[in-house]
């Protein structure tokens, strides 16, 4: 029989480490599990500004490295490993990897969010050469620039108007002549003199990777089926993010998305269970936010297993 745990942590993004670091620093002896991407999104990243402390930006998989190497100094345990499943309806809860049962007293759910991708590889390669998944990270890269936007959707709109700041100009490419975004996003995004549109159309490739940077796009028109030409210094994929809970389906309480729901601070509706990041956070999507949700976890399996423990 396993050792039962005081606490896993599933997931190893900026909340992940952050909540090993904390309980860790607690002496709870956490056990975290790296999950298919350690790190999380951040090590698809390159340069990261917007993170506190850093005042000449730091490389994402630098930060994600230090993060770890941080929680590790304190004695948390990480296995690089993917959780396949768990079972939160006995107590301890059982976390698996395959067959191998890890039972815990408690559990932090910080296994993120992936960014839904138009599944190309000209698109996989350029990844951080060009094109990103976040406006709000990556924008301030692109001063005076020619910016593509693919989708049609809210976050779409919120990142052309944001990327505006930057840009000289943002070509919107949606697949439909309409859009799914709310009123007042569209008519912010109409009134925009620097955002255009181009309908009915589906980015097809994304040039130049013998190159290693963005330097255009090839558009096809899904109704008359004809192929264009535009040239672009970046390529933003805005067509929504997917919250990675497929193994807590029938196991915890998730919204209509697949989001984690929490009750109460980061608790989910099971009593030792507690979610942080972006598997929780749909709205704003940062590694500052997530970190500082991964403490909060972290407090609260703290002050959770003191009073279960006395």
């Amino acid at each position: 029989m396993s050792e039962t745990h005081k606490v896993i942590i599933i997931g190893t993004g900026p909340a992940g480490y952050t909540a090993a670091l904390y309980t860790a620093r607690a002496n709870l002896k956490p056990l975290v599990f790296a999950g298919p991407e350690p790190g999380g999104q951040l090590t698809l990243t390159t340069l990261v500004e917007n993170y506190p402390g850093f005042a000449e930006g730091i490389m994402g998989p630098e930060l994600m490295d230090q993060m770890k190497r941080q929680c590790e100094r304190f004695g948390a345990e990480i296995i690089h490993d993917a959780v396949t499943r768990v079972n939160f309806k006995t107590q301890p809860f059982e976390v698996f990897v395959g067959n191998q049962k890890y039972p815990s007293e408690t559990v932090i759910i910080s296994t993120g969010a992936s960014a839904k991708w138009l599944g190309l590889e000209s698109e996989r390669q350029l990844r951080g050469h060009g094109v990103s998944s976040c406006a709000t990270c990556d924008g301030a890269f692109f001063r005076n620039q020619e910016l593509v936007v693919v989708g049609g959707g809210d976050v779409a709109m919120e990142d052309s108007t944001f990327l505006t700041k930057f840009a000289s100009k943002v070509t919107l490419v949606h697949r439909r002549d309409t859009l799914r975004a709310s009123k007042i996003m569209q008519e912010r995004a109409f009134k925009n003199p620097k955002i255009s549109f181009i309908w009915d159309s589906v980015v097809e490739e994304i040039h130049d990777v013998s190159k290693s940077t963005v330097t255009g796009v090839t558009l096809r028109n899904i109704k008359t089926n004809e192929r264009a030409h535009l040239r672009s210094d970046g390529v933003f994929v805005a067509i929504g993010h997917q919250p990675n809970t497929e193994i807590f389906k029938g196991q915890i309480d998730l919204d209509e998305q697949g989001y984690v729901k929490t009750k109460h601070r980061t608790m989910t509706n099971i009593e030792g269970v507690f979610a942080a990041g972006d598997v929780v956070d749909h709205y704003y999507r940062q590694a500052v936010t997530a970190a500082g949700m991964g403490c909060m976890a972290a407090m609260d399996v703290e002050k959770y297993l003191e009073a279960k423990h006395g």
